[in-house]
């Protein structure tokens, strides 16, 4: 093109746009992306999202397993247990070898005491899945449960030849050991509880050792620490003069709810409740831990009791009130009926008020209700029997007052909780009505207990029927005659 030439030639626009459009997806690669969304939700604990993701899902069809087998797993989890398992059970008629429906409703059914369809379930699941340690370990719990020991062992141990460091099988194995009485074993796998999923830090970090139970030098502290719940710290705490034996500085860690129980043993120097507080110190160990140490078994656990008291002063104040509201020459019996709710076998362990109506109907006793907590207010405002019935649960501040009111009490009838083995740990008449599966302290088959020489056990016969226990206690009541000092 020449200087005089005119550019007379179009202009061009844009040049041309290039786009890759995705794949479609498949309806059904639509709807497994959708589950994964849903599985998402239910693993963040995003319940209502999973529920209402998933029952869009299944508004077109019902007959998706794996989205029933979700949505009833969230359900379940929300406290719909019947509608639970009836997604579940659908979801396992469409999809009959798919193990992991069959390994989580053997953990429905078991929950819900169907141990039965449990045992089927379970078995169904390590036939289907035999490299699953999950399964496994679901059966082993369920065994448990079931009093069958030497299975929940053996299931426990297929876990652990799959995965040996799976720390709820090892754990397994410690429950059924010790409720079968073998403490040898049970104390070392017993170790395993610190390593449990959720299980949170026993201490912050620290590069002192894990005591092994030997003599500390003269001048160096030991740092006991009062793990678990506090029935387990009362009757662990029988081991803290053991321990001071073996080092004359002893400090303990633990709830300002329990200081009226560890002030009372000489070996102590410190307690704190913070760990800011922490003194120096060369070796710790939890309380729960001192019976392996002690290498103890069933005839050498250290049974002298009483070991504790209620004091003095606060014993004074408590007769006093006692006497102004009870009727004179009436048997006081105290009663707790429930454990602390967010316990994991709370609801195992645990009855009510009103299924003790057979103590209430007997003559002559004055039932003195130690239970804590606004359900247990609730429930005593509705109580209507022959007993009279003292509330003292709103009155009791802390453990230094229940031990001066158990002290002025003839006998005390409770739940596996922390009020039993005070009262046993005290030296006084306590009966424990335990669940039929009981915790592994209570061992098997038998009506009394080697941790407190004073406590008399009963059974449950089924799984949560209280009734020919709470019947037989009030039997026992009616006819015998009661040591009452001082009277």
């Amino acid at each position: 093109m020449t200087a005089t030439e005119t550019d007379t030639a179009p202009r061009q626009g844009p040049g041309p746009t290039l786009t890759v459009e995705a794949p479609r997806r498949t309806p059904e690669e639509e709807f497994l992306a959708l589950l994964g969304v849903a599985i998402e939700h239910e693993a963040a604990g995003r319940l209502d999202e999973a529920e209402a993701l998933l029952t869009q899902m299944l508004a077109p069809s019902a007959d998706r397993p794996r989205a029933q087998h979700l949505l009833g797993i969230v359900q379940f989890r929300k406290g719909r247990v019947q509608e639970a398992l009836k997604r579940v059970e659908h979801a396992i008629a469409l999809m009959p070898n798919e193990a992991l429906f069959h390994r989580n409703i053997c953990e429905m059914y078991r929950k819900t005491k169907r141990f039965d369809d449990a045992l089927a379930a379970g078995r169904r699941a390590v036939e289907l899945a035999p490299g699953d340690t999950h399964a496994h370990h679901n059966l082993g719990v369920l065994h448990y449960h079931r009093l069958e020991l030497d299975d929940a062992i053996r299931s426990s141990e297929a876990a652990l030849s799959l995965n040996p460091d799976m720390a709820g099988a090892h754990f397994g194995i410690a429950e059924a050991s010790l409720l079968k009485g073998d403490f040898a074993r049970g104390w070392e796998e017993y170790e395993w509880r610190f390593k449990l999923a959720n299980t949170p830090p026993l201490m912050p970090p620290t590069d002192r050792p894990q005591w092994d139970g030997e003599r500390l030098p003269p001048g160096e502290t030991l740092l006991l620490i009062a793990d678990q719940g506090f029935g387990d710290v009362i009757q662990f705490s029988r081991y803290i003069p053991w321990a001071a034996e073996r080092c004359r500085n002893v400090v303990v860690a633990v709830s300002r709810d329990l200081f009226p129980i560890i002030s009372q043993y000489r070996g102590v120097t410190q307690m704190f409740d913070h760990w800011e507080k922490k003194p120096d110190f060369a070796a710790w160990s939890p309380l729960s831990g001192l019976p392996r140490l002690a290498g103890t078994r069933i005839d050498t656990i250290p049974a002298e009791v009483p070991y504790l008291r209620g004091d003095t002063g606060k014993s004074a104040h408590w007769v006093e009130r006692l006497w102004a509201v009870s009727p004179r020459n009436y048997r006081r019996i105290g009663i707790v009926w429930a454990g602390r709710p967010t316990h994991t076998n709370d609801d195992n362990r645990s009855t009510t008020l009103a299924s003790l109506a057979p103590l209430a109907a007997l003559p002559n006793v004055t039932l003195v209700s130690l239970q804590k907590g606004a359900a247990a207010q609730e429930q005593i405002g509705r109580y209507w029997g022959r007993a009279p019935l003292i509330n003292l649960g709103p009155e009791i501040a802390d453990y230094g007052d229940t031990m001066a009111v158990i002290a002025n009490l003839d006998m005390i009838i409770t739940v596996d909780t922390s009020v039993g083995h005070l009262a046993g740990a005290m030296g006084k008449p306590v009966w424990i009505m335990l669940p039929y599966a009981p915790d592994w302290r209570w061992l098997l088959d038998r009506t009394d207990s080697p941790w407190y020489p004073t406590m008399r056990l009963f059974r449950q016969t089924a799984a949560r029927d209280w009734t020919p226990i709470i019947a037989a206690i009030a039997a026992e009541i009616a006819s015998a005659e009661l040591d009452r000092p001082g009277r």
